[in-house]
């Protein structure tokens, strides 16, 4: 487990590195020159008159009208919640007639395969609270496969009387046997507005270095629900954002003195942040959950207040260098988190209470590094924690903390075309001090179009 004191002058001298890219944000990163070469592949078919024509975005020269429709498709990688494992920008767009309006449909073929050895974790992504105590003797090998991640999606974005607007539409094949068709994101914005179902405001996914297990690191946040947000950009370089989001809680009621009532109050979620360069920024996020449930000792309905803070930030304090910093701390949250998500941890039982509940303290960092040796070739690695805090004493056989680091090399063969191979390597620790260890290798082809 990292020191608290090791732990801090990691997050300081990350949030140093973005400081220095805040400095250098004149200068392209290479990962953004990966974008430029994705955007140069887009084609657009312009909707005009009798005879439609193709205009093309990776011409030396371009017009002021391929400078516009250029920008435009560059801002599909500056979306503000856009995960590295999010398709990449349709290789057709169609224009109007009027040039008001350009929709896309477009998506990626994912395939993905692991190996785990030294005892396995009974899932497809890597999730260390997971891992087997003791081991299971049945389960010490484990190869799998899932096209889970495969997706489509639509976009169009166009002009309004009211301003401008979005439609997004993502389905992705990762539902019932992580081949069944799964709805991902839904939304509208219009102007500063999204309304949808969307990735939660609470949440930072450009700040999560890459990775090729789909669950990613301990604290990932990666909470999806209809919501209303609210973002507005001022001056240039600040972002203001607030939410009214649909809640879902997972309480633990398993000892039959209670029971989870009906959520009735929308989680508030909100950010404040600074942005620079290439999608670089520092960002503050909180959020405010209602936890509801009922005592049925004494029959009465409770509600408790669970909250969370998360620092998040992107940066490339050199062009070939990105650094990824998050760290959250709440209580009543771990429903949200990548690995207390397998639980039920945002109300657990008071053990000198029979009948009461309570929101329990958990905290989660990541650290994440990648190099770009071109915009083509990089590589990344990123080392991850959570702990779970109860203020009451637990069973011996409960979860205390978990970890997780990786290392991995990504290769674009061509800009539409990636593989990619990563080592996993996690640990789970019991309250008793029981703990082990889990490594897996894994690999990942796909093609977006």
């Amino acid at each position: 487990m990292m020191k608290k004191g090791m732990l801090a002058a990691i997050i300081a001298a990350l949030c140093t590195l973005s400081a220095l890219g805040a400095a250098a944000s004149g200068k392209k990163s290479l990962m953004a020159a990966h974008n430029d070469s994705v955007i140069a592949t887009t084609k657009i078919i312009n909707l005009d008159d009798d005879s439609p024509r193709v205009i093309h975005l990776n011409s030396p020269i371009r017009t002021p009208q391929q400078d516009s429709l250029r920008n435009l498709v560059a801002a599909f990688y500056y979306d503000q919640f856009r995960h590295m494992q999010d398709p990449e920008t349709p290789n057709f767009l169609f224009l109007s007639k009027s040039a008001k309006l350009i929709m896309g449909i477009g998506g990626v073929v994912r395939m993905r395969g692991w190996f785990d050895w030294g005892g396995a974790i009974p899932s497809n992504g890597f999730m260390p609270y997971l891992i087997p105590i003791p081991e299971n003797p049945a389960s010490t090998r484990k190869l799998g496969t899932t096209p889970a991640g495969t997706a489509l999606f639509l976009q169009m974005s166009g002009q309004s009387p009211i301003g401008t607007y979005r439609l997004y539409i993502e389905a992705n094949f990762n539902g019932y046997q992580g081949r069944g068709l799964h709805l991902k994101k839904a939304y509208a914005t219009l102007r500063d507005f999204t309304i949808g179902y969307a990735n939660s405001t609470f949440s930072d996914p450009a700040a999560m270095a890459p990775t090729v297990d789909a669950q990613g690191a301990t604290n990932k946040l990666s909470k999806t629900d209809v919501l209303v947000r609210y973002m507005p950009t001022f001056r240039q370089h600040w972002t203001l954002a607030v939410s009214l989001e649909n809640p879902s809680s997972q309480i633990d009621v398993s000892n039959g003195e209670t029971a989870k009532t009906s959520e009735w109050l929308p989680d508030f979620s909100a950010f404040l942040q600074y942005q620079w360069g290439d999608g670089e920024h520092v960002r503050l996020s909180g959020i405010v959950r209602n936890l509801g449930y009922r005592d049925l000792i004494e029959e009465r309905n409770h509600n408790v207040a669970g909250w969370a803070v998360q620092l998040s930030s992107m940066a490339h304090p050199l062009p070939p260098l990105t650094t990824y910093l998050t760290f959250n701390y709440g209580h009543g949250y771990g429903g949200l988190t990548n690995d207390l998500l397998a639980g039920n941890y945002d109300l657990v039982p008071n053990p000198d209470r029979p009948g009461n509940l309570y929101a329990p303290r958990s905290l989660g960092y990541c650290l994440g590094i990648q190099y770009n040796f071109s915009h083509a070739l990089f590589t990344s690695a990123s080392f991850s924690q959570t702990h779970y805090l109860p203020k009451h004493p637990v069973a011996p056989g409960e979860y205390r903390y978990g970890w997780c680091a990786d290392i991995n090399v990504f290769w674009n063969i061509l800009p539409r075309l990636q593989v990619a191979a990563e080592f996993d390597l996690g640990r789970r620790m019991n309250r008793d001090g029981a703990n082990r260890y889990a490594k897996r290798f894994g690999a990942v082809c796909q093609f977006s179009f």
